[in-house]
């Protein structure tokens, strides 16, 4: 069975807004490009996938847009040929090298989970919330930056029962970023 992998870039405080953190220099560019290459597939709900399609698909020209930095492109390659799925009940289609999911999300999840391969990765804030409440991730991966946002979306906000994770590693960055790699040790329903 594949894992399913939840990573995301959160600040001292808990926000989990996408600019809430430090920019993104070319360390956690490769941090970053290590973790899509971890997995067989993305699973994204509606907002996150349009917000990294917006940024990260490979223009119809072929050409990488002049503000991406030469570090930055692999990672801009790794997610645009990833095989993604898509969470919307509002989408009406999707491409992008993705397939929507409709239905009943654990019953999906479970499927996906089935296939063989090295695992899943699932991102943004409200499908990891609801994977959470169901047991389905295998791993958490919280990109701690050194910052206190005082606002935003928190991470994992309304989550119905308490989860006790056991950090497996953990990865300091120059930038004083540390990347903190838990499993869940007990999962109460």
């Amino acid at each position: 069975m594949r894992p399913l992998r939840y990573s995301i870039n959160v600040t001292l405080d808990g926000c989990c807004h996408h600019e809430a953190g430090l920019p993104p220099d070319e360390e956690s560019m490769r941090y970053w490009t290590a973790e899509m290459e971890r997995a067989d597939a993305l699973l994204f709900g509606r907002v996150t996938y349009e917000m990294m399609e917006s940024a990260w698909r490979r223009p119809a020209t072929g050409t990488w847009p002049d503000w991406m930095d030469e570090w930055r492109i692999p990672f801009a390659e790794t997610i645009d040929r990833a095989k993604k799925y898509v969470v919307s009940s509002t989408l009406s289609g999707v491409d992008w090298n993705a397939e929507l999911v409709r239905g009943d999300l654990g019953q999906t999840v479970q499927r996906l989970k089935q296939e063989p391969g090295e695992g899943l990765f699932v991102g943004g804030v409200t499908l990891p919330l609801a994977l959470a409440d169901l047991g389905l991730i295998d791993e958490y991966v919280f990109v701690v930056q050194p910052v206190l946002a005082g606002h935003g979306p928190t991470l994992l906000a309304g989550l119905r029962e308490r989860i006790q994770l056991e950090l497996v590693d953990r990865h300091e960055f120059r930038s004083g970023v540390v990347a903190l790699r838990f499993r869940p040790t007990r999962v109460t329903a």
